[in-house]
């Protein structure tokens, strides 16, 4: 199967005798693997796969570990995310397994399936005997090894670093790993797993916890935030406090040794091209296109107009021109001669040459009709209707029914010219103050503008404060802002008036035989009930027709007046939120409590809902299961405690695991708490120099014996670490 990596493929495997050991450091976090005696290992790569699919061939990959992003844009990875063999620290994707096995010894350098060296491989403490076989069967059946051997990765980290002088032959190590963390009593050299002691809090939860915070805290840049990214942010500035309350406190004062501790990652961002102020032989080539542009339109808009007056002149003579062919004809032919006209009556026709003179003047822009024209246009529609002023009793059946329609056509002619009319004098009395503004204007220009400043102002506090109350209620704290009010408090005056007569109604018909609506004067409720008295809505109306007025008008003769925002019934217009530019400020991720808060949670893993106790309380809680209790043992332990695994780089850990474990021992109690020499490698070197003695053959069981004891044997089995 294709495998896709940046990891290059061992060239001497062949090199080495069949007898020289594989060791393997299988942890949750990194594979490492490599030959027995040397002092690094040969590939590690993450303890991941993926198996993507081709966009173009449609051919499954796998990805295993570590891969070039660049890559991911020709596969489709919507359906195959990032898989782990473990569950907490103990393999049973051993399938996943397979595929991490295949890709270790093709990078090793491998040929065929057929792996004929030794292994020795990490697995967590007391692991379970399921995983254990499943592991040797997948390593007997289908790699063909000839012996395996299980050791503790914390273990060998001790047992090297030992051999150092960094530790004692008793003591405790502390393995805070990827997902768990293990502490494990060591009595003359050898590991008591009987005392052992484990919480299920590691570094995949700290990089889980810090992406959280920082997601949070900056959701705008969310995609930013991956888990590599995060993981590289971890290790590079988190640290562990020595007391994180005071800590806590530094950076909620905002102190200067909280600002020096602060740190920021500065995302890419390109500040915007800075416009600079166009020259005067730019403003007036402008200003030149401009006039040519506004030139043209005129043109076009006078051309349009000479045509369409010209179609109106067309249509009006020839309109007259069949009025006067009418007068020639008999009162019996018209309906004929009229057929093919597509008019009616010399009504239609006359009606419809008043509405295109009115058009043609509209289109030569001249005065509408004066009051004489429209008296004589009145004249001329009562002789349109000869039947109005003839009393009934001298007409016929069908003469009454063209009365009564003559009428009607006469009443809403009428109607019509007085809207008309009406709306003639409203444009002259309009015409008439706007000619007595300009006038004012021209006179003292900036007392006007002045004025229409506080007009506005002034209208738009009342149409606010309207609405205001209309939303509501008509009662206020004295502020400008709604307060508590009851339901009938938010009725207007109209509403409150109807449900004043309903509960009167109801009040008084709701005894006895309910006879409501026998008397006509019952019928009136409805009318009142009915009655639209909303003459605050109208005076509303005329008052927003009247600020926008004045809003048109500054905007024409004050260049830097800007109309204000209706405020919204929750919202007022200062808290509008506005859109400002994006700075060099926004691309940045700062870390300020989230360095030393995310490493917290190793001694207090409650605070991310993991009820169980921290690396301080683990150490009391794996003495107290020790099987003998002696006192210099305790101290013994005590006095060469060994930090090991990835979470040990944290700076600051030593100090604060020192402390909170002198919080639990007797007072005067001798406690050392030190490092490993490579907290991440040591576990694998270990394993590697143990491999080399001449004994471990004999802490090796064989293909053979796994056939011939089967399963119940590996529950029995334990390594020796001293040899």
């Amino acid at each position: 199967m294709p495998f896709i990596s940046q990891i290059k493929r061992q060239t001497d495997y062949n090199l080495f005798p069949s007898s020289t050991p594989i060791v393997i450091d299988n942890g949750a976090s990194y594979f490492r693997i490599g030959w027995a005696g040397e002092t690094d290992p040969r590939v590690i790569f993450r303890n991941i796969v993926q198996r993507p699919r081709h966009k173009t061939t449609g051919e499954t990959v796998t990805i295993v570990g570590d891969h070039d992003t660049t890559l991911l844009k020709y596969f489709d990875c919507t359906r195959s995310g990032p898989r782990s063999a473990f569950d907490s620290n103990v393999v049973y994707q051993f399938e996943i397994m397979e595929y991490i096995l295949d890709f270790a010894f093709d990078r090793l350098g491998a040929n065929g399936s057929e792996i004929d060296h030794p292994v020795l491989i990490t697995e967590c403490v007391c692991n379970p005997v399921h995983s254990r076989s499943k592991m040797a069967e997948l390593l007997f059946e289908a790699y063909g090894v000839p012996s395996v051997a299980f050791g503790v990765d914390a273990a060998f980290s001790y047992k090297y670093n030992q051999q150092y002088g960094i530790c004692n032959k008793d003591g405790l190590a502390i393995c805070p790993g990827f997902s768990t963390t293990h502490v494990i009593p060591f009595v003359e050299g050898e590991p008591v797993y009987r005392g052992s002691c484990r919480t299920n809090i590691g570094g995949y939860h700290i990089t889980d916890y810090l992406k959280q915070l920082l997601s949070l805290k900056h959701p705008q840049h969310m995609t930013k935030l991956t888990w590599e990214k995060v993981e590289d942010l971890k290790m590079e500035h988190c640290y562990i406090a020595p007391d994180y309350f005071s800590e806590a406190q530094l950076f909620q004062k905002g102190t200067k040794e909280a600002e020096h501790k602060t740190r920021c990652w500065q995302l890419p961002w390109v500040p915007p091209p800075t416009e600079e102020p166009p020259s005067e032989e730019e403003i007036a080539r402008k200003a030149a296109i401009k006039e040519r542009q506004g030139q043209r339109l005129r043109e076009m808009a006078e051309a349009k107009r000479s045509s369409r007056i010209n179609e109106l002149e067309n249509q009006i003579h020839g309109l007259e021109f069949l009025l006067q062919q009418l007068e020639q004809v008999e009162e019996n032919d018209i309906a004929a001669f009229l057929s093919d006209t597509g008019y009616v009556s010399r009504q239609e026709i006359e009606s419809t040459l008043v509405k295109l003179t009115q058009s043609l003047r509209k289109a030569k822009g001249e005065r509408k009709v004066e009051q004489a024209e429209l008296e004589k246009t009145d004249a001329s529609m009562n002789e349109k209707y000869p039947l109005i002023h003839i009393p009934d009793n001298m007409l016929s059946l069908e003469q009454l029914k063209e009365k009564r329609r003559q009428i009607f056509l006469k009443t809403t002619t009428e109607g019509r010219q007085r809207a008309k009319q009406k709306r003639v004098e409203e444009e002259l009395e309009q015409e008439k103050k706007n000619q007595e503004e300009e006038e004012r204007r021209l006179e003292n220009p900036e007392l006007y503008v002045e004025q229409m400043r506080a007009k506005y102002k002034e209208l738009f506090e009342k149409i606010d404060q309207r609405k205001r109350l209309k939303t509501n209620g008509n009662h206020t704290n004295g502020n400008n802002t709604s307060g508590g009010v009851g339901r009938g408090e938010r009725l207007n005056a109209a509403q409150r008036e109807r449900m004043r007569l309903l509960t009167t109604a109801a009040f008084d018909r709701g005894k006895g035989e309910d006879t409501f609506g026998a008397k006509d004067e019952d019928w009136q409720l409805y009318k009142l009930m009915s009655r639209d008295n909303d003459d605050d809505d109208e005076e509303m109306d005329e008052n927003e027709a009247e600020l926008a007025r004045i809003s048109a008008r500054l905007q024409e003769v004050d260049p830097t007046f800007v109309p204000k925002q209706e405020s919204g019934p929750t919202q007022s217009a200062a808290e509008i939120p506005r859109v400002r530019p994006l700075t060099k400020e926004d691309f940045q991720i700062v870390l300020g409590v989230e360095r030393f808060r995310c490493p917290e949670i190793l001694f207090r893993p409650n605070w991310v809902g993991i009820d169980q106790v921290g690396l301080d309380e683990m150490t009391g809680v794996s003495i107290r299961r020790l099987p003998t209790k002696d006192e210099d043992l305790e101290q013994r332990l005590t006095s060469s405690i060994l930090m090991t695994g990835g979470c040990c780089l944290f700076p600051g850990m030593s100090e604060r695991l020192e402390a909170g474990i002198r919080m639990i021992r007797p007072c005067g109690a001798p406690i050392k708490v030190v490092r490993a020499l490579d907290p991440v490698l040591d576990a694998w070197r270990g394993a590697s120099v143990y491999a080399t003695k001449l004994q471990f053959p004999q802490q090796t069981f064989s293909r053979m014996d796994y056939y011939e004891k089967g399963e119940n044997w590996l529950r029995r089995y334990q390594l020796q670490y001293t040899l």
